[in-house]
Protein backbone atom coordinates (compact mmCIF):
# COMPACT_ATOMS: atom_id res chain seq x y z
CA UNK A 1 0.00 0.00 0.00
CA UNK A 2 1.17 3.53 -0.68
CA UNK A 3 1.66 6.26 1.87
CA UNK A 4 -1.33 8.48 1.07
CA UNK A 5 -0.42 11.02 3.74
CA UNK A 6 2.86 11.73 1.97
CA UNK A 7 0.98 12.63 -1.19
CA UNK A 8 -1.44 14.78 0.79
CA UNK A 9 1.49 16.76 2.21
CA UNK A 10 3.31 16.98 -1.10
CA UNK A 11 2.85 19.24 -4.08
CA UNK A 12 1.15 16.66 -6.31
CA UNK A 13 -2.54 16.16 -5.62
CA UNK A 14 -3.29 12.44 -5.50
CA UNK A 15 -5.98 12.94 -8.13
CA UNK A 16 -3.23 13.28 -10.71
CA UNK A 17 -1.84 9.88 -9.66
CA UNK A 18 -5.29 8.39 -10.19
CA UNK A 19 -5.46 10.11 -13.60
CA UNK A 20 -2.10 8.59 -14.57
CA UNK A 21 -3.24 5.07 -13.63
CA UNK A 22 -6.56 5.56 -15.40
CA UNK A 23 -4.73 6.84 -18.48
CA UNK A 24 -2.67 3.64 -18.54
CA UNK A 25 -5.75 1.43 -18.19
CA UNK A 26 -7.57 3.24 -20.97
CA UNK A 27 -4.42 3.11 -23.11
CA UNK A 28 -4.26 -0.69 -22.81
CA UNK A 29 -8.00 -1.02 -23.45
CA UNK A 30 -7.64 1.22 -26.52
CA UNK A 31 -4.82 -0.97 -27.82
CA UNK A 32 -7.03 -4.03 -27.47
CA UNK A 33 -9.97 -2.32 -29.19
CA UNK A 34 -7.79 -1.19 -32.12
CA UNK A 35 -6.41 -4.69 -32.73
CA UNK A 36 -9.23 -5.96 -35.04
CA UNK A 37 -8.11 -3.53 -37.73
CA UNK A 38 -4.79 -5.40 -37.86
CA UNK A 39 -6.37 -8.87 -37.68
CA UNK A 40 -9.03 -8.67 -40.41
CA UNK A 41 -6.73 -9.48 -43.34
CA UNK A 42 -4.76 -12.26 -41.54
CA UNK A 43 -8.01 -13.95 -40.44
CA UNK A 44 -9.33 -13.76 -44.01
CA UNK A 45 -6.16 -15.39 -45.30
CA UNK A 46 -5.94 -18.18 -42.70
CA UNK A 47 -9.58 -19.19 -42.30
CA UNK A 48 -11.19 -17.91 -45.49
CA UNK A 49 -13.83 -16.00 -43.50
CA UNK A 50 -15.61 -13.16 -45.26
CA UNK A 51 -14.98 -9.57 -44.22
CA UNK A 52 -18.64 -9.26 -43.24
CA UNK A 53 -18.34 -12.30 -40.92
CA UNK A 54 -15.26 -10.86 -39.19
CA UNK A 55 -16.88 -7.44 -39.00
CA UNK A 56 -19.86 -8.99 -37.18
CA UNK A 57 -17.62 -9.96 -34.24
CA UNK A 58 -16.15 -6.44 -34.19
CA UNK A 59 -19.68 -5.04 -34.28
CA UNK A 60 -20.73 -7.13 -31.26
CA UNK A 61 -17.63 -5.96 -29.41
CA UNK A 62 -18.31 -2.30 -30.14
CA UNK A 63 -21.98 -2.62 -29.21
CA UNK A 64 -21.22 -4.21 -25.83
CA UNK A 65 -18.46 -1.68 -25.27
CA UNK A 66 -21.11 1.02 -25.38
CA UNK A 67 -24.11 -0.72 -23.81
CA UNK A 68 -22.21 -1.76 -20.69
CA UNK A 69 -21.00 1.79 -19.99
CA UNK A 70 -24.06 2.95 -17.99
CA UNK A 71 -24.10 -0.25 -15.93
CA UNK A 72 -20.35 0.03 -15.37
CA UNK A 73 -20.86 3.58 -14.06
CA UNK A 74 -23.60 2.38 -11.70
CA UNK A 75 -21.40 -0.49 -10.50
CA UNK A 76 -18.52 1.95 -9.94
CA UNK A 77 -20.84 4.03 -7.75
CA UNK A 78 -21.74 0.84 -5.84
CA UNK A 79 -18.37 -0.95 -5.59
CA UNK A 80 -15.79 1.64 -6.64
CA UNK A 81 -13.80 2.07 -9.85
CA UNK A 82 -10.86 0.08 -8.49
CA UNK A 83 -12.73 -3.24 -8.20
CA UNK A 84 -14.55 -2.85 -11.51
CA UNK A 85 -11.34 -1.95 -13.36
CA UNK A 86 -9.47 -4.94 -11.92
CA UNK A 87 -12.28 -7.28 -12.96
CA UNK A 88 -12.41 -5.75 -16.45
CA UNK A 89 -8.66 -6.10 -17.05
CA UNK A 90 -8.82 -9.76 -15.99
CA UNK A 91 -11.69 -10.46 -18.39
CA UNK A 92 -9.82 -8.72 -21.23
CA UNK A 93 -6.66 -10.74 -20.65
CA UNK A 94 -8.55 -14.06 -20.61
CA UNK A 95 -10.74 -13.24 -23.61
CA UNK A 96 -7.90 -12.01 -25.84
CA UNK A 97 -5.66 -14.91 -24.84
CA UNK A 98 -8.29 -17.51 -25.70
CA UNK A 99 -8.74 -16.09 -29.22
CA UNK A 100 -5.48 -17.81 -30.18
CA UNK A 101 -7.31 -21.16 -29.97
CA UNK A 102 -10.37 -20.25 -32.10
CA UNK A 103 -11.15 -22.10 -35.30
CA UNK A 104 -14.69 -21.03 -36.31
CA UNK A 105 -16.52 -17.70 -36.76
CA UNK A 106 -18.84 -18.35 -33.80
CA UNK A 107 -15.79 -18.62 -31.55
CA UNK A 108 -14.63 -15.24 -32.84
CA UNK A 109 -18.08 -13.82 -32.06
CA UNK A 110 -18.01 -15.36 -28.57
CA UNK A 111 -14.47 -14.38 -27.58
CA UNK A 112 -13.70 -11.15 -29.41
CA UNK A 113 -17.32 -10.09 -29.61
CA UNK A 114 -18.82 -11.07 -26.25
CA UNK A 115 -16.00 -11.62 -23.74
CA UNK A 116 -13.66 -8.84 -24.91
CA UNK A 117 -16.70 -6.61 -25.43
CA UNK A 118 -17.73 -7.07 -21.79
CA UNK A 119 -14.20 -6.33 -20.56
CA UNK A 120 -13.72 -3.26 -22.74
CA UNK A 121 -17.21 -2.00 -21.90
CA UNK A 122 -16.26 -1.93 -18.24
CA UNK A 123 -13.20 0.22 -18.98
CA UNK A 124 -15.02 2.47 -21.43
CA UNK A 125 -14.77 6.25 -21.69
CA UNK A 126 -17.28 6.35 -18.84
CA UNK A 127 -14.37 5.47 -16.52
CA UNK A 128 -12.68 8.73 -17.50
CA UNK A 129 -15.91 10.66 -16.87
CA UNK A 130 -16.30 8.96 -13.47
CA UNK A 131 -12.73 9.80 -12.41
CA UNK A 132 -12.77 13.40 -13.66
CA UNK A 133 -16.02 14.23 -11.88
CA UNK A 134 -15.13 12.37 -8.67
CA UNK A 135 -11.57 13.68 -8.23
CA UNK A 136 -11.67 17.16 -9.77
CA UNK A 137 -13.64 20.32 -9.07
CA UNK A 138 -11.55 22.42 -11.47
CA UNK A 139 -9.97 21.47 -14.80
CA UNK A 140 -12.46 18.65 -15.35
CA UNK A 141 -12.49 19.37 -19.08
CA UNK A 142 -8.70 19.17 -19.30
CA UNK A 143 -8.65 15.90 -17.34
CA UNK A 144 -11.34 14.42 -19.55
CA UNK A 145 -9.41 15.52 -22.61
CA UNK A 146 -6.22 13.84 -21.37
CA UNK A 147 -8.04 10.61 -20.48
CA UNK A 148 -9.89 10.57 -23.78
CA UNK A 149 -6.57 11.08 -25.56
CA UNK A 150 -5.44 7.74 -24.12
CA UNK A 151 -7.41 6.16 -26.97
CA UNK A 152 -5.09 7.86 -29.43
CA UNK A 153 -2.02 7.01 -27.40
CA UNK A 154 -2.99 3.35 -27.17
CA UNK A 155 -3.42 3.28 -30.91
CA UNK A 156 -0.09 5.04 -31.37
CA UNK A 157 1.75 2.62 -29.07
CA UNK A 158 0.18 -0.68 -30.09
CA UNK A 159 -0.81 -0.54 -33.78
CA UNK A 160 2.65 -0.37 -35.44
CA UNK A 161 4.00 -2.97 -33.03
CA UNK A 162 1.06 -5.32 -33.56
CA UNK A 163 1.18 -4.91 -37.34
CA UNK A 164 4.86 -5.81 -37.41
CA UNK A 165 4.29 -8.80 -35.10
CA UNK A 166 1.48 -10.01 -37.38
CA UNK A 167 3.77 -9.80 -40.41
CA UNK A 168 6.77 -11.46 -38.73
CA UNK A 169 5.21 -13.88 -36.21
CA UNK A 170 1.52 -14.19 -37.00
CA UNK A 171 -1.70 -12.82 -35.54
CA UNK A 172 -1.67 -15.17 -32.53
CA UNK A 173 1.57 -13.65 -31.25
CA UNK A 174 0.02 -10.20 -31.54
CA UNK A 175 -3.01 -11.34 -29.51
CA UNK A 176 -0.75 -12.70 -26.76
CA UNK A 177 1.15 -9.39 -26.59
CA UNK A 178 -1.96 -7.33 -25.88
CA UNK A 179 -3.24 -9.96 -23.42
CA UNK A 180 0.06 -9.60 -21.54
CA UNK A 181 -0.35 -5.80 -21.53
CA UNK A 182 -3.71 -6.19 -19.75
CA UNK A 183 -2.13 -8.50 -17.17
CA UNK A 184 0.69 -6.01 -16.49
CA UNK A 185 -1.82 -3.22 -15.77
CA UNK A 186 -3.54 -5.21 -12.99
CA UNK A 187 -0.95 -4.65 -10.20
CA UNK A 188 -0.72 -0.92 -10.94
CA UNK A 189 -4.48 -0.55 -10.49
CA UNK A 190 -4.43 -2.69 -7.35
CA UNK A 191 -1.69 -0.59 -5.72
CA UNK A 192 -2.38 2.98 -6.88
CA UNK A 193 -6.05 3.35 -7.83
CA UNK A 194 -8.37 4.98 -5.26
CA UNK A 195 -12.09 5.56 -5.55
CA UNK A 196 -12.57 8.85 -3.72
CA UNK A 197 -10.39 11.73 -2.44
CA UNK A 198 -11.63 10.97 1.09
CA UNK A 199 -9.74 7.68 0.99
CA UNK A 200 -6.48 9.65 1.04
CA UNK A 201 -7.79 12.45 3.30
CA UNK A 202 -8.10 14.96 0.46
CA UNK A 203 -10.74 17.07 -1.22
CA UNK A 204 -11.28 17.06 -5.00
CA UNK A 205 -8.64 19.05 -6.84
CA UNK A 206 -9.60 22.72 -6.90
CA UNK A 207 -12.34 22.41 -4.26
CA UNK A 208 -12.11 25.26 -1.70
CA UNK A 209 -10.61 24.07 1.56
CA UNK A 210 -13.04 26.01 3.71
CA UNK A 211 -16.16 25.09 1.78
CA UNK A 212 -18.73 22.46 2.69
CA UNK A 213 -17.80 18.81 2.29
CA UNK A 214 -18.80 17.68 -1.21
CA UNK A 215 -21.61 15.11 -1.06
CA UNK A 216 -20.86 11.51 -1.83
CA UNK A 217 -22.56 10.32 -5.02
CA UNK A 218 -25.13 7.65 -4.17
CA UNK A 219 -24.01 4.01 -4.16
CA UNK A 220 -26.34 3.07 -6.97
CA UNK A 221 -27.36 -0.38 -7.97
CA UNK A 222 -27.38 -1.34 -11.62
CA UNK A 223 -31.10 -0.54 -11.74
CA UNK A 224 -30.20 3.14 -11.52
CA UNK A 225 -28.85 2.87 -15.06
CA UNK A 226 -32.34 2.03 -16.31
CA UNK A 227 -33.78 4.90 -14.28
CA UNK A 228 -31.28 7.29 -15.84
CA UNK A 229 -32.12 6.08 -19.35
CA UNK A 230 -35.87 6.43 -18.76
CA UNK A 231 -35.40 10.01 -17.58
CA UNK A 232 -32.98 10.85 -20.37
CA UNK A 233 -35.43 9.68 -23.02
CA UNK A 234 -37.80 12.42 -21.84
CA UNK A 235 -35.21 15.11 -22.62
CA UNK A 236 -34.70 16.54 -26.09
CA UNK A 237 -31.11 17.42 -25.19
CA UNK A 238 -30.42 13.77 -24.38
CA UNK A 239 -31.69 12.73 -27.81
CA UNK A 240 -29.52 15.37 -29.48
CA UNK A 241 -26.42 14.36 -27.53
CA UNK A 242 -27.04 10.65 -28.12
CA UNK A 243 -27.93 11.10 -31.79
CA UNK A 244 -24.87 13.15 -32.65
CA UNK A 245 -22.66 10.79 -30.64
CA UNK A 246 -24.14 7.89 -32.64
CA UNK A 247 -22.77 9.61 -35.74
CA UNK A 248 -19.47 10.18 -33.93
CA UNK A 249 -19.09 6.44 -33.30
CA UNK A 250 -20.11 5.53 -36.83
CA UNK A 251 -17.44 7.84 -38.27
CA UNK A 252 -14.57 6.80 -35.97
CA UNK A 253 -14.29 3.40 -34.22
CA UNK A 254 -16.73 1.63 -36.49
CA UNK A 255 -15.49 2.87 -39.86
CA UNK A 256 -11.91 4.17 -39.74
CA UNK A 257 -10.78 2.20 -36.67
CA UNK A 258 -12.02 -1.08 -38.17
CA UNK A 259 -11.70 -0.71 -41.94
CA UNK A 260 -8.92 1.81 -42.66
CA UNK A 261 -6.10 -0.76 -42.72
CA UNK A 262 -7.99 -3.24 -44.95
CA UNK A 263 -8.87 -0.35 -47.28
CA UNK A 264 -5.20 0.62 -47.52
CA UNK A 265 -4.11 -2.92 -48.39
CA UNK A 266 -6.48 -2.93 -51.36
CA UNK A 267 -4.48 -0.05 -52.84
CA UNK A 268 -1.17 -1.83 -52.37
CA UNK A 269 -0.18 -0.07 -49.16
CA UNK A 270 1.56 -2.61 -46.85
CA UNK A 271 -0.16 -3.44 -43.56
CA UNK A 272 2.69 -2.06 -41.45
CA UNK A 273 2.61 1.23 -43.38
CA UNK A 274 -1.19 1.41 -43.07
CA UNK A 275 -0.95 0.74 -39.34
CA UNK A 276 1.63 3.51 -39.10
CA UNK A 277 -0.77 5.91 -40.81
CA UNK A 278 -3.55 4.96 -38.40
CA UNK A 279 -1.17 5.37 -35.48
CA UNK A 280 -0.10 8.79 -36.79
CA UNK A 281 -3.72 9.86 -36.49
CA UNK A 282 -3.26 9.02 -32.83
CA UNK A 283 -0.43 11.53 -32.57
CA UNK A 284 -2.64 14.34 -33.85
CA UNK A 285 -5.62 13.03 -31.88
CA UNK A 286 -3.57 13.17 -28.69
CA UNK A 287 -2.89 16.84 -29.38
CA UNK A 288 -6.40 17.65 -30.61
CA UNK A 289 -8.26 15.96 -27.78
CA UNK A 290 -6.07 17.47 -25.05
CA UNK A 291 -6.57 20.94 -26.54
CA UNK A 292 -10.29 20.18 -26.89
CA UNK A 293 -10.47 19.44 -23.16
CA UNK A 294 -8.76 22.76 -22.40
CA UNK A 295 -11.14 24.60 -24.75
CA UNK A 296 -14.22 22.91 -23.27
CA UNK A 297 -13.50 24.67 -19.96
CA UNK A 298 -13.46 28.06 -21.72
CA UNK A 299 -15.61 28.12 -24.87
CA UNK A 300 -19.19 27.29 -25.80
CA UNK A 301 -19.18 23.52 -26.19
CA UNK A 302 -21.95 23.50 -28.80
CA UNK A 303 -19.81 25.60 -31.15
CA UNK A 304 -16.80 23.37 -30.52
CA UNK A 305 -18.81 20.29 -31.47
CA UNK A 306 -20.11 22.02 -34.59
CA UNK A 307 -16.56 22.66 -35.77
CA UNK A 308 -15.40 19.15 -34.92
CA UNK A 309 -18.20 17.35 -36.76
CA UNK A 310 -17.97 19.69 -39.73
CA UNK A 311 -14.23 19.21 -40.21
CA UNK A 312 -14.52 15.45 -39.73
CA UNK A 313 -17.26 15.26 -42.34
CA UNK A 314 -15.17 17.12 -44.91
CA UNK A 315 -12.13 14.94 -44.22
CA UNK A 316 -14.14 11.71 -44.72
CA UNK A 317 -15.56 12.98 -48.00
CA UNK A 318 -11.97 13.73 -49.07
CA UNK A 319 -10.70 10.25 -48.11
CA UNK A 320 -11.78 8.44 -51.34
CA UNK A 321 -9.96 11.14 -53.31
CA UNK A 322 -6.85 10.53 -51.19
CA UNK A 323 -7.10 6.82 -52.01
CA UNK A 324 -7.35 7.66 -55.71
CA UNK A 325 -11.04 6.81 -56.08
CA UNK A 326 -13.44 8.95 -58.06
CA UNK A 327 -15.52 9.71 -54.95
CA UNK A 328 -17.92 6.75 -55.01
CA UNK A 329 -16.16 4.33 -57.35
CA UNK A 330 -12.67 2.98 -57.79
CA UNK A 331 -10.81 4.18 -60.90
CA UNK A 332 -9.74 1.79 -63.57
CA UNK A 333 -6.13 2.24 -62.50
CA UNK A 334 -5.17 3.57 -59.09
CA UNK A 335 -2.60 6.40 -59.04
CA UNK A 336 0.98 5.71 -58.01
CA UNK A 337 1.88 5.10 -54.40
CA UNK A 338 3.47 8.53 -53.88
CA UNK A 339 0.44 10.77 -54.54
CA UNK A 340 -1.86 8.39 -52.67
CA UNK A 341 0.40 8.33 -49.63
CA UNK A 342 0.68 12.13 -49.62
CA UNK A 343 -3.11 12.45 -49.73
CA UNK A 344 -3.50 9.95 -46.90
CA UNK A 345 -1.01 11.90 -44.79
CA UNK A 346 -3.15 15.03 -45.26
CA UNK A 347 -6.22 13.02 -44.23
CA UNK A 348 -4.40 11.60 -41.19
CA UNK A 349 -3.56 15.11 -39.95
CA UNK A 350 -7.02 16.67 -40.31
CA UNK A 351 -9.02 13.61 -39.31
CA UNK A 352 -6.68 12.78 -36.44
CA UNK A 353 -6.97 16.22 -34.86
CA UNK A 354 -10.62 15.64 -33.99
CA UNK A 355 -10.92 11.83 -33.87
CA UNK A 356 -12.22 11.88 -30.29
CA UNK A 357 -12.04 15.64 -29.68
CA UNK A 358 -15.83 15.49 -29.44
CA UNK A 359 -15.69 13.68 -26.09
CA UNK A 360 -14.67 16.49 -23.67
CA UNK A 361 -17.36 18.94 -24.89
CA UNK A 362 -19.98 16.17 -24.84
CA UNK A 363 -19.06 15.18 -21.28
CA UNK A 364 -19.08 18.83 -20.21
CA UNK A 365 -22.53 19.40 -21.73
CA UNK A 366 -23.80 16.22 -20.07
CA UNK A 367 -22.57 17.38 -16.66
CA UNK A 368 -24.06 20.85 -17.11
CA UNK A 369 -27.44 19.53 -18.26
CA UNK A 370 -27.86 16.56 -15.91
CA UNK A 371 -25.69 17.46 -12.89
CA UNK A 372 -22.05 16.64 -12.19
CA UNK A 373 -22.90 13.74 -9.87
CA UNK A 374 -25.00 12.15 -12.63
CA UNK A 375 -22.58 12.88 -15.48
CA UNK A 376 -20.88 9.46 -15.61
CA UNK A 377 -24.15 7.55 -15.62
CA UNK A 378 -25.87 9.74 -18.21
CA UNK A 379 -22.76 9.94 -20.38
CA UNK A 380 -22.68 6.16 -20.21
CA UNK A 381 -25.99 6.04 -22.11
CA UNK A 382 -24.87 8.73 -24.54
CA UNK A 383 -21.70 6.74 -25.12
CA UNK A 384 -23.84 3.63 -25.68
CA UNK A 385 -25.36 5.47 -28.64
CA UNK A 386 -21.80 6.20 -29.82
CA UNK A 387 -20.95 2.50 -29.81
CA UNK A 388 -24.26 1.56 -31.42
CA UNK A 389 -23.20 3.83 -34.27
CA UNK A 390 -19.75 2.24 -34.28
CA UNK A 391 -21.25 -1.26 -34.41
CA UNK A 392 -23.56 -0.25 -37.25
CA UNK A 393 -20.71 1.21 -39.28
CA UNK A 394 -18.32 -1.69 -38.60
CA UNK A 395 -20.80 -4.27 -39.88
CA UNK A 396 -22.37 -2.00 -42.49
CA UNK A 397 -19.03 -1.08 -44.09
CA UNK A 398 -18.22 -4.80 -44.24
CA UNK A 399 -21.48 -5.42 -46.09
CA UNK A 400 -20.87 -2.48 -48.45
CA UNK A 401 -17.45 -3.90 -49.24
CA UNK A 402 -18.94 -7.36 -49.87
CA UNK A 403 -21.57 -5.89 -52.24
CA UNK A 404 -19.50 -3.26 -54.07
CA UNK A 405 -15.95 -4.50 -53.56
CA UNK A 406 -14.78 -1.13 -52.18
CA UNK A 407 -15.25 1.39 -49.36
CA UNK A 408 -15.80 4.87 -50.94
CA UNK A 409 -19.60 4.77 -50.55
CA UNK A 410 -19.20 4.05 -46.83
CA UNK A 411 -16.67 6.89 -46.40
CA UNK A 412 -18.77 9.51 -48.19
CA UNK A 413 -21.98 8.48 -46.42
CA UNK A 414 -20.28 8.80 -43.05
CA UNK A 415 -18.92 12.22 -43.99
CA UNK A 416 -22.39 13.44 -44.94
CA UNK A 417 -23.78 12.26 -41.59
CA UNK A 418 -21.06 14.24 -39.79
CA UNK A 419 -22.13 17.39 -41.60
CA UNK A 420 -25.70 16.76 -40.38
CA UNK A 421 -24.40 16.34 -36.82
CA UNK A 422 -22.62 19.71 -37.08
CA UNK A 423 -26.01 21.36 -37.43
CA UNK A 424 -27.80 19.27 -34.80
CA UNK A 425 -25.36 20.06 -31.97
CA UNK A 426 -26.27 23.75 -32.18
CA UNK A 427 -29.75 22.83 -30.89
CA UNK A 428 -28.42 21.31 -27.64
CA UNK A 429 -29.53 23.40 -24.68
CA UNK A 430 -31.43 25.74 -26.99
CA UNK A 431 -34.26 27.71 -25.31
CA UNK A 432 -37.44 25.68 -25.37
CA UNK A 433 -35.74 22.34 -24.73
CA UNK A 434 -37.61 20.03 -22.41
CA UNK A 435 -36.05 20.06 -18.90
CA UNK A 436 -33.55 17.28 -18.20
CA UNK A 437 -34.10 15.82 -14.74
CA UNK A 438 -32.83 12.23 -14.59
CA UNK A 439 -31.95 11.87 -10.93
CA UNK A 440 -32.40 15.33 -9.48
CA UNK A 441 -33.88 18.60 -10.81
CA UNK A 442 -31.57 20.26 -13.29
CA UNK A 443 -32.01 23.69 -14.81
CA UNK A 444 -33.25 23.36 -18.37
CA UNK A 445 -31.15 24.62 -21.22
CA UNK A 446 -27.87 24.90 -19.27
CA UNK A 447 -24.83 25.02 -21.48
CA UNK A 448 -21.11 25.43 -21.03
Amino acid sequence: MINAAAFARGRVHYGWIVVAVTFLVLLVAAGIRSTPGVLIVPLEREFGWSRAAISLAVSINLLLYGLLGPFAAALMDRFGARRITLAALSVLAVGVGLTTFMRTPWQLDLLWGLVVGVGSGSTATVLGAWISNRWFDRQRGLVMGVLTASTATGQLVFLPILARIVVTSGWRAAALVIAAAAVCAVPLVAVFMRNDPREVALRPFGAPSGGPEPPRPPARAAGAAIQGLAAGLRSRDFWLLAGTFYICGASTNGLIGTHFIPACTEFGIPEVTAAGLLASMGVFDLLGTTVSGWLSDRWNNRYLLCWYYGLRGLSLIFLPVAFGAQLLFLPAAAPSFGPRFAGLVVFAVFYGLDWVATVPPTVRLTADLFGKENAALMFGWIFAAHQLGAATAAFGAGLVHMWLGSYPVAFVTSGALCLCAAGLVLRIGYPGARPAAPLRPVQAGATA
